[in-house]
C-alpha cells in the first residue's frame, strides 16, 4: 500500500480548523472526502500541524496510504478536481516510505504572523492578516521577541486546554520585520503549544504600542502564569509556512 506525502495550501477562513470534527467544514475533512471520490475508499489523512480555526496554510504537509500504486501528478490532480470549489490546493504529491509520518517525522515547523499596520480597514487582505491601526514599533518588538528565543516553559503563552504534556519548547527563531505597513513575525521551532504564536504575537504588540517595555516580555516568560500573557491574536495572520524533514 504506497504512502504519499501531499503538500497542502489552504485559506483557513472558510474552515473550523484542520482536525475531522463531527460537525462543521474541516480541512482535513474535506481532504478525506477528496480521497475517498479518487480511490473509493475513506482514508485518514495525517498532518503535520493541527491548524486553528481561521488559520491558513502555505505549505502544510500530510500524509495518506492509498490501495493503488497512484502516478504522483494523478494524486495531486485528482484530488484538486475533487477539492473544487473549496479554498484548498495539493501543492504537490510525493511518494514516501512507509515509516514516514508527516507529523511525527517532521524536525521543524515554520510560522509567519503578518499584521496590517494601517488606520484604514482591510478590503482584500480581509481574514488574511490583523489590521492594527495603532503605530507599532517594530524594533522594540523584535527585541522583546529574542527573550523568547531558545529552551523555555512556555505556560504563559500557552492555551488552557494545550494538550501538550511539557511546557518546555525550543524556539529556534523569532524575528519581527516590516516592509511599509506590513509587519511579519516569523517564527521556527521543531513543535509548538496550542496558541503559542498567537499568543507571543500579541504580547509583542503590547511591546509595539508601548504598553510593555521589551523587559515586560522577559518577565512574562518567566512568570510561566498563563494570566501574564498579553491579548492572544487573531488567528486571521497566521500561516504555516513549511515543515522541515531529515533528507
Amino acid at each position: 500500500m504506497p504512502r504519499y506525502k501531499l503538500t497542502i495550501e489552504y485559506d483557513g477562513s472558510q474552515f473550523l480548523g484542520w482536525q475531522v470534527q463531527e460537525s462543521g467544514l474541516t480541512v482535513a475533512g474535506v481532504l478525506e472526502d477528496a480521497v475517498e471520490k479518487l480511490s473509493g475508499a475513506r482514508t485518514k489523512v495525517s498532518g503535520a500541524g493541527r491548524t486553528d480555526t481561521g488559520v491558513h496554510a502555505l505549505g502544510q504537509v500530510a500524509h495518506i496510504d492509498l490501495a493503488k500504486d497512484w502516478e504522483t501528478d494523478t494524486v495531486r490532480d485528482g484530488l484538486n478536481a475533487h477539492l473544487r470549489p473549496h479554498p484548498v490546493a495539493i501543492l504537490s504529491a510525493e511518494k514516501v516510505a512507509d515509516d514516514f509520518d508527516a507529523r511525527f517525522s517532521a524536525i521543524k515547523r515554520h510560522y509567519v504572523y503578518r499584521i496590517l499596520n494601517r488606520r484604514a480597514d482591510l478590503a482584500l487582505e480581509k481574514n488574511r492578516a490583523w489590521r492594527v491601526a495603532r503605530p507599532l514599533d517594530e524594533k522594540k518588538m523584535h527585541e522583546a521577541a529574542q527573550h523568547l528565543v531558545g529552551n523555555h516553559d512556555f505556560t504563559t503563552f500557552r492555551a488552557a486546554e494545550c494538550q501538550a504534556k511539557s511546557p518546555v519548547k525550543t524556539l529556534d527563531v523569532l524575528k519581527v520585520t516590516r516592509d511599509g505597513q506590513e509587519i511579519r513575525l516569523e517564527a521556527s521551532a521543531r513543535s509548538f503549544l496550542h496558541h503559542q504564536v498567537r499568543s507571543i504575537v500579541g504580547s509583542l504588540v503590547q511591546v509595539g504600542e508601548g504598553k510593555w517595555s521589551p523587559a515586560d516580555m522577559k518577565r512574562a516568560l518567566e512568570a510561566r502564569d498563563r494570566a501574564a500573557c498579553g491579548p492572544v491574536a487573531p488567528p486571521d495572520g497566521l500561516y504555516l509556512v513549511r515543515v522541515d524533514y531529515a533528507k
